[in-house]
């Protein structure tokens, strides 16, 4: 769905396009086309309505089912994390897998589909991507999707003051944050370490491996990058964490004068277990780099879209120092902004593919329908869902003590701590809420907590209350920590 469609997948008079789309627009307006669109639609809305709530396997589809998961496990190398392969069709939060079992997904592919499973607007943004005359968009053909999301994009992030000039469309987190290294190398050439955040992740690359505080990670992988790691902020000591990382920072600019490139930040750490800081802490350090004309790089790949604003960086009121930032996954499609001044001197951004039509125009729906629905401000939606949510999780950590801690994380993206912290009762904790009917993920270690990223453009009070059921249901099963 472009910009200039309604809600619910209606498109609108081609005289509402923007004048470049016009030739196109005749094309998805034809009326057979729209008749077309209106029946799939009808179809859609039928048979998404009549999945809802929780419910266990089909009989007669588990044998099937458990053959085709062997198959997927033996052809991809390994087993899937969980057994799950979808029908094809949900609602919502709302996941029917091929054995005819139903989930309430609060996960979403690790924070991937804003809209969850089955919407509307999704349907219809694919169909108009199918009209389209080829299915990837690259380095040597662009249509006017691309166009507007990249200045959807600069212009959500240019809202409060940041000066973000340039959008790079590409097809994966890992390829945004490896972009946005290449043009903070290429501009402070020759500095050539990096500085983050202790129990950060950034991506699977190896250069990207090279920045994620995880050494299991990198088993095999030869050195790509020398990284230096400050403390993260942490709530159980605020200004001892904090002054923590003030001196690790000014230590590590005096031991390596000029030789750090970029400060690299996920101002919620995602993969390290939901841990926000705050603008005092990224304040503080960001004002260090530039003081050392050192760039600062905010990773959004995971926290877009899920907090009070847009951008995290805009939630902590960051802008000032944002000269690089990355986003993806609920946007479909990835990309890296950059300042004017960063652009580079050199052809070192390109690649054959940026991202699917289906993705891109994927993506403008999902951001037309989170304005529209007002989840952004401090009493927004995303924030009014996670007090919603909070309040619900801290009455469980009052009720079972030592069984559930927490909550944490910030916006959509929440997390609490089930029983000792230990890896091993994060595992059992995920498969009980999973076999009761729940989808969340690991995050962190040391503690492992349990993480939920629900569709922010669809999840309701009543979504998250059969959630929160479903938790005290498999808190049973959680042995309480000792103190």
């Amino acid at each position: 769905m472009t910009r200039s469609q309604s809600k619910q997948g209606e498109s609108t008079s081609s005289n509402d396009r923007p004048q470049g789309e016009l030739q196109y627009a005749r094309w998805v307006t034809d009326p057979r086309v729209a008749e077309a669109r209106r029946l799939l639609l009808e179809a859609l809305q039928e048979h998404r309505s009549k999945i809802v709530g929780v419910r266990g396997a089909d009989p007669e589809l588990v044998a099937t089912y458990q053959e085709e998961l062997a198959r997927l496990s033996q052809a991809r190398g390994g087993a899937p994390f969980f057994p799950y392969i979808s029908s094809g069709m949900g609602n919502g939060p709302w996941i029917q897998l091929g054995d005819g079992s139903v989930k309430l997904d609060f996960i979403v592919g690790i924070g991937v589909h804003g809209m969850g499973h089955s919407d509307p607007r999704m349907l219809s943004s694919t169909l108009d991507a199918g009209l389209e005359d080829t299915v990837m968009q690259g380095n040597l053909q662009h249509d006017s999707a691309s166009l507007w999301m990249c200045e959807r994009l600069i212009g959500l992030a240019r809202a409060q003051g940041a000066k973000l000039a340039h959008c790079l469309l590409s097809t994966s987190g890992a390829m945004s944050n490896e972009n946005a290294l290449k043009i903070a190398f290429h501009n402070r050439a020759p500095a050539s370490r990096v500085i983050c955040i202790d129990n950060c992740f950034a991506g699977r690359s190896i250069a990207l491996a090279s920045l994620t505080d995880r050494p299991a990670y990198r088993t095999g992988v030869p050195k790509a990058l020398d990284v230096d790691y400050l403390p993260m902020f942490h709530p159980s000591d605020p200004e001892g964490t904090t002054q923590g990382a003030i001196r690790t920072l000014k230590h590590l600019v005096e031991r390596y004068p000029g030789e750090h490139a970029c400060l690299w930040l996920e101002l919620v750490a995602g993969e390290g277990g939901y841990y926000p800081g705050t603008k005092e802490y990224f304040e503080t350090l960001c004002q260090i780099c530039h003081d050392h004309k050192i760039l600062v790089i905010f990773d959004e790949v995971q926290t877009f879209s899920r907090l009070s604003r847009p951008f995290a960086f805009q939630h902590f009121g960051l802008d000032r120092f944002a000269d690089i930032v990355t986003l993806g996954k609920i946007t479909q499609v990835c990309a890296t902004l950059y300042g004017e001044e960063l652009k580079p001197r050199g052809p070192i951004l390109s690649q054959t593919f940026t991202a699917s039509t289906a993705a891109i125009r994927g993506g403008l729906a999902v951001l037309d329908h989170l304005e529209h629905e007002k989840c952004f401000g401090d009493d927004g939606w995303n924030m009014q869902r996670h007090r919603y949510f909070r309040s619900k999780l801290e009455a469980l950590a009052a009720k079972y003590p030592g069984r559930l801690s927490g909550p944490y994380g910030e916006g959509m993206m929440i997390a609490f701590t089930p029983g000792d912290g230990s890896a091993e009762t994060g595992k059992l904790m995920l498969g009980k809420l999973y076999d009761l009917g729940l989808m969340g993920f690991v995050a962190g270690s040391n503690p492992t907590r349990l993480r939920f990223l629900p569709p922010p453009g669809v999840t309701t009070n009543e979504h998250i209350d059969i959630a929160v059921g479903i938790i005290e249901s498999a808190l049973e099963f959680i042995e309480p920590r000792k103190v």
